[in-house]
């Protein structure tokens, strides 16, 4: 695919997510960052004043410079990514859909809307469907498609191909979640060091909604979701980055643990999401080692764009037992809102 670079923005660029945005679209094929917008806050200040930088390395020089402007749809751009709090994405991202933008959101505000499609481009593609009836019900000449909640991406992905295959029925999610999960400056050292947080508010109905959306189908224009009983249990624990999560999983056919870790290791999306720029060659990466995946050896997989299983065993509570790795703020934030947004170019929702 050859075209020239499609100018796009960034909604809450000062804060961690929007960090990682601006770091990994800094040097983009497709994309080129056109404009940088926050808070009242930091509009009208140089990125490098506006923004404390906390994820590794340095924002690009050419970057620093450049002022951040307000959350108004009025940026220079084509495609806006949004790392905006639930709250305050439910309006700028509206108002930027209204005003002819496509919108690829991190944010939670839109995720549960009937006409919203909620995307992993490896599991659910065909959901892009759904935009259609946002702009005929809603009157909008843009759009959202919305990224899942980091924790549910990595069990998402791991079921996805196993539902394909044996046709999940019932899974407890017990999940160690990073640090990194909580923004900046998160949660406080008192709190987290030599400890495990037992509560993450709303993170487990988030986890028990959002799989069953991302597993379900799209039947005359509707999203059905699917029928799996979760029970999720969400944990802090003191990891900076990449959130571990310990699968039960009960089928409709029972596999054999060699079947399964088959499945999940030949495991691919549709042939036009292997192709972006993005995408990792395998999106499932199987350990065979008793102790892996880890988070600090792991996370960072294919570029921390993989999701990495290990541990897989049989359960005698339900059928298999396996462990899972995602890197929260890469696949599970930033990176698989680039990656939504890769594919509405490659589908033609998005052109330059």
């Amino acid at each position: 695919m050859t075209f020239r670079k499609i100018p796009v923005a960034i909604l809450g660029a000062t804060g961690a997510v929007g960090q990682r945005f601006v770091h990994l679209l800094a040097h983009h094929p497709w994309f080129e960052i056109a404009a940088l917008a926050a808070s009242e806050r930091s509009a009208g200040k140089p990125y490098a004043e506006a923004c404390k930088w906390v994820i590794p390395g340095d924002p690009a020089p050419e970057l620093q410079a450049q002022i951040v402007r307000d959350l108004t749809p009025d940026v220079p751009a084509t495609l806006v990514f949004s790392a905006l709090p639930a709250n305050v994405a439910r309006e700028v991202e509206a108002d930027f859909a209204a005003a002819g933008y496509a919108v690829c959101s991190n944010a939670s505000a839109y995720r549960y809307d009937p006409d919203v499609p909620l995307v992993i481009p490896e599991l659910n593609a065909d959901h892009l469907v759904l935009i259609g009836r946002q702009r005929r019900e809603r009157g909008w000449s843009g759009f959202i498609v919305a990224s899942p909640n980091c924790t549910t991406t990595g069990i998402a992905m791991t079921l996805k191909p196993l539902d394909a295959a044996f046709g999940v029925r019932k899974v407890v999610a017990t999940t160690l979640q990073a640090i990194s999960g909580a923004g900046y400056p998160g949660v406080a050292s008192l709190d987290i060091l030599g400890n495990v947080v037992p509560f993450i508010p709303g993170e487990e109905e988030k986890i028990q909604k959002e799989t069953c959306q991302l597993l379900g189908s799209i039947a005359a224009g509707v999203r059905q979701d699917a029928e799996i009983v979760i029970s999720a249990h969400a944990n802090r624990v003191p990891v900076l980055d990449g959130h571990t999560i310990c699968l039960s999983v009960g089928f409709e056919q029972v596999p054999a643990v060699a079947e399964a870790v088959a499945v999940l290791h030949a495991y691919q999306g549709p042939p036009d999401v292997q192709g972006l720029p993005s995408a990792p060659q395998h999106p499932v990466v199987v350990r065979s080692e008793p102790d892996r995946p880890q988070p600090r050896r792991d996370r960072d997989i294919l570029d921390g764009m993989a999701v990495s299983v290990g541990r897989v065993r049989s359960c005698p509570l339900l059928t298999l037992r396996m462990v899972t790795v995602v890197h929260n703020t890469l696949r599970g934030a930033a990176g698989g809102a680039i990656l939504n947004a890769e594919l509405l170019v490659a589908r033609g929702f998005v052109t330059a």
